[in-house]
């Protein structure tokens, strides 16, 4: 070998030692390295909890790693976003949330967190359109029936809604005002219980999701909030002639970690989100429960939640 050569190999030993020096703390600090946390603030069986298994069945092939969910609910779903409010900012604890708990309630009560500023979004998985339903051998036929009775008997109807504020009791409350009716209100936690009151008769009505609906043969389904109709032959609320419920009565189920989170990690996620969202298996699973996925990437969706915060806003000073 010729000193030349002796000299340039170790050149490149030296260079290959001083790389080392810097990917090895690197590579150590790969994220992520250890499960992930998906606290949802929602009781079992409702659609973020069949969303979620979707999401986690598919999505640690992508990270590399598991994630666990862990159902908090609790106070129309604080607490579980106070827990994911208060864990470290590493970004291995995300928050599955919704519209209205993550920008409504602000405006309704004294919360132990400042969602915009503990919160940033990593993605808006999908929409989901509330589905007013009875039960199947209720009286009311259709959306036109409940509405007329409604209106001639002032206070005797049950609407019973999955919380405070919530994905269900928002397009309630808007649809009560524009039909020009009152029904007593029964909270229940979480979209789960909602429906099991229902079917034991505790309440008249209720909404549901397409993906809680999937082989429930004992209710039968009058309205959809919004304006794409989802169902064959179930009119739209849009096409009803109900605008402030289709404008706002309207899901939008997201998955935010802590704002103090680095930035790098929270692109990876990103980025984790964006590729299960083009992931044929999620598709197809999110098909088979009746969902879209119509994705939104953090920073478009951080844009949608200040205007959804001046929306709410609107509404609840409208009830005041």
């Amino acid at each position: 070998m010729t000193r030349m050569t002796r000299r340039s190999l170790g050149l490149a030993l030296g260079a290959a030692a001083t790389l080392g020096l810097v990917a090895g703390p690197a590579a150590a600090e790969d994220f992520p390295n250890q499960p992930i946390t998906m606290i949802i603030p929602l009781g079992a069986g409702g659609s973020h909890d069949l969303n979620a298994r979707v999401i986690t069945s598919v999505i640690p092939g992508i990270l590399g790693q598991p994630m666990v969910v862990q159902l908090t609910p609790g106070a129309g779903g604080q607490t579980g976003t106070a827990a994911a409010a208060g864990e470290a900012a590493d970004g291995y604890t995300l928050l599955f949330t919704h519209n209205f708990i993550d920008q409504l309630q602000q405006f309704v009560t004294d919360l132990p967190y400042d969602p915009n500023e503990d919160f940033v979004s990593i993605a808006r998985v999908n929409t989901a359109q509330p589905i007013m339903v009875v039960r199947d051998d209720s009286p009311f036929e259709t959306f036109e029936d409940l509405v007329t009775y409604a209106q001639e008997n002032p206070g005797e109807l049950q609407f019973g809604h999955s919380g405070n504020w919530g994905a269900f009791m928002v397009p309630g409350l808007a649809l009560m005002q524009e039909a020009g009716f009152d029904a007593r209100l029964v909270p229940y936690q979480g979209g789960g219980p909602v429906i099991q009151g229902l079917l034991a008769g505790d309440i008249d009505y209720t909404f549901a999701f397409p993906s809680v609906l999937e082989g429930q043969d004992d209710l039968r389904p009058l309205m959809v909030v919004g304006e794409d109709a989802i169902i064959e032959g179930l009119p739209t609320s849009s096409e009803l002639g109900y605008d402030v419920v289709s404008e706002i009565g309207i899901m939008h189920r997201s998955v935010l970690v802590h704002a103090d989170t680095p930035p790098e990690r929270i692109e990876i996620l990103r980025e984790a989100f964006a590729e299960l969202n083009e992931d044929e298996t999620f598709q197809t699973l999110m098909s088979r429960l009746g969902e879209n996925t119509l994705h939104v990437d953090g920073p478009e969706f951080d844009e949608m939640r200040r205007q959804q915060a001046r929306d709410y806003e609107e509404l609840v000073a409208g009830f005041e």
